[in-house]
């Protein structure tokens, strides 16, 4: 599974599992307990994870949020450090370690809850999507061996 495989469904809480493509739209499984399945329709606003970006400074103006995540379980594992009903200036520290370059007039507080429920939902029910694949560790290892 990658980020390709999941999505989430604007109005519905937690993210779903692209099942696969009907006729009418696509065929979720929500990563819950329940695994209830539901079929999307068009008129359903449904974004797939590795589509989604989250805005920073940059000259390119976003970072993946495939990226991000990454990012979070390589530093955190698992134990971000946050309490359990962290307030707007603690998570907004917490976004900004993570990605420095955090745009934070465009990044609000609800989007951070959102991406610290998500990574901790991936990580119970798919943790393989958060390691880095082989492809992009060799292309890090070959990047710093160029700056070198």
């Amino acid at each position: 599974m990658n980020f390709k495989d999941l999505a989430t469904v604007a109005g519905k809480p937690g993210l779903f599992k692209v099942l696969k493509p009907s006729r009418t739209g696509v065929i979720l499984e929500s990563m819950d307990a329940k695994k209830t399945k539901l079929v999307a329709g068009m008129s359903q606003r449904v974004s797939i994870l590795s589509d989604i970006s989250i805005y920073t400074l940059t000259e390119e103006g976003a970072e993946p949020l495939e990226s991000v995540m990454q990012k979070m379980e390589a530093e955190f594992q698992g134990d971000l450090g946050l309490d359990v009903n962290p307030d707007d200036t603690e998570l907004r520290a917490f976004m900004k370690h993570v990605l420095p370059e955090v745009d934070e007039t465009r990044v609000y507080t609800s989007d951070i809850k959102k991406l610290i429920t998500w990574y901790k939902l991936i990580r119970e029910k798919a943790p393989e999507v958060l390691q880095k694949s082989e492809e992009e560790k060799t292309e890090t290892k070959s990047e710093d061996k160029s700056e070198k």
